[in-house]
């Protein structure tokens, strides 16, 4: 077996074991296509390509981490995308969230503080013809209002309340996912729906353990 397909293996076991919290027995194909797309190692440091398929985080410098990819995989399929989706990304990272979300989506907006991040990740990008993502270092609090509003917004680093700016540029009849919670300490991911009135709702799926959004001044 590879090891592509046994980390989808443990992703189907993790989706199993956590059924009852995340309110599904399995995730959408789509989902699940993208991530046997989507080569994982091209997104991680050198010396961290042997774990590439392991379902848990790496690190990727900057003090910063890849996601585990049955999280990956999970918030991708919450956001329940349509083929002609545009989407915002918070937390670019390595770029592998976002190009998980671009073989789902028809556009992929993201956004990363750290330069060196951002600017990796768009050269990763760029070189595996992920054509239909753009990348951008701003303050990812603050969203990207250009190209507003989004059918769903995902963020990749822990805040401590939902950026009000990010509900703003969220569609009605759209999703936002996000991990809320104190830096190092428990987290809860948190799905965001707007009605097509603009009425928000939240549910909690389960805990996680992200790293902190980082804001300027921080980076």
């Amino acid at each position: 077996m590879s090891d592509q397909l046994q980390m989808v293996r443990d992703i189907e076991r993790e989706v199993a074991y956590t059924r009852r919290m995340i309110g599904r027995t399995a995730l959408r194909d789509s989902v699940m296509h993208a991530i046997r797309d989507v080569p994982r190692e091209a997104f991680v440091p050198e010396t961290e390509r042997r774990f590439a398929y392991d379902n848990g985080p790496l690190p990727i410098g900057c003090g910063q981490t890849i996601s585990q990819p049955y999280i990956v995989a999970l918030m991708t399929d919450l956001l329940e995308l349509e083929a002609d989706a545009v989407v915002l990304e918070v937390g670019t990272g390595s770029g592998y969230q976002a190009a998980v979300l671009s073989r789902v989506a028809k556009r992929v907006y993201t956004v990363e503080i750290i330069e060196t991040l951002a600017m990796r990740a768009a050269e990763t990008l760029t070189h595996l013809g992920y054509d239909n993502v753009s990348c951008r270092c701003v303050d990812g609090f603050h969203g990207w209002p250009e190209h507003a509003p989004y059918d769903a917004i995902m963020v990749t680093a822990a805040a401590l309340e939902i950026p009000p700016p990010l509900i703003d540029q969220l569609k009605p009849g759209g999703r936002l996912v996000i991990p809320i919670g104190h830096p190092f300490d428990y987290q809860q991911l948190i799905l965001v729906e707007k009605s097509l009135s603009g009425e928000v709702s939240e549910r909690t799926i389960l805990g996680v353990a992200f790293v902190p959004l980082t804001r300027s001044g921080q980076a």
